[in-house]
Order: C-alpha cells, then structure tokens, then sequence
C-alpha cells in the first residue's frame, strides 16, 4: 500500500480485487527494520530505533485488524533464506488473515489505521506485503 498516501493504489486495488470475494485472504508481511526510524516530519515524533517504530504502529493496527474480523496467525523472527535471493534479508514475518479482501480494504481506510500508518512507513527499511488465498478445487 501507498504509505505516502495511505490510500491503495489502482494496481493495488487490481491485486485486491482479482482474489476471491468471499474468501479469507492471509496477508504475508516481510520486515526489514531501519536502525533508526526515518520519519519524514521529524517535528512529529520523537527519535527511536525502526522496531520502535514499528511497536508504536502494531499498537494502533492490531486493533484496527481485530475491528474488520481480522487476525494475526503467525508471527516471528525470519533467518536466512534457505532458497532464494540471498541478499535479500528479513527481521520479522507475519501472517494476518482477514475474513475477505474487503476487510482489508476497510482495515486501511479506518482513520486510526491512517493515523498510525506513518510509524510504519518510518520504521522499514524495506518490505513485502503479499496476499494469499487457499487454493481453489477444480470442477
């Protein structure tokens, strides 16, 4: 998601919008954390480590998640990858299941997610947000 604007983009819509309506979507969250949070108006916030950060978004987000029937399924610290980019290095993992697609659109629409959302935008270095649906059984 656009964290400059806090509003999903139309590709991102097109994403959201291509999974099954009326199934759960588990969203897949890569971290990689700053050291220090990169806040774009320095005035608003006082200085602190990206997990930080991070701690101060998840307090707010959790509960915005928990309000649209969403959950957090997993969480931990990720290792190296077994296969894949090996430059490519991750903090932490979550997954977070929602009852649709469309409960995570409301999720960032809330005004207290777009509150919050700017402590996560300060706190990564770098992620990945990737939504996954259950597999479909063939006719």
């Amino acid at each position: 998601m656009s964290s400059s604007t806090h509003v999903l983009s139309d590709g991102q819509l097109q994403v959201l919008d291509a999974l099954p309506p009326d199934q759960p979507v588990v969203m897949l969250n890569l971290l990689r954390f700053h050291d220090q949070a990169v806040y774009a108006d320095t005035d608003q916030a006082e200085p602190c480590s990206g997990r930080e950060a991070y701690k101060r978004y998840s307090q707010t987000s959790l509960q915005t998640i928990a309000a649209v029937g969403g959950r957090v399924i997993f969480g931990g610290k990720a290792h190296e990858a077994l296969i894949g980019a090996q430059e490519e290095r991750w903090h932490q993992a979550f997954l977070v299941q929602y009852p649709s697609p469309a409960a995570f659109r409301a999720m960032v629409a809330m005004p207290q997610y777009q509150a919050c959302v700017h402590h996560r935008t300060a706190a990564l270095a770098d992620s990945r947000l990737i939504p996954l649906s259950a597999f479909q059984a063939q006719p």
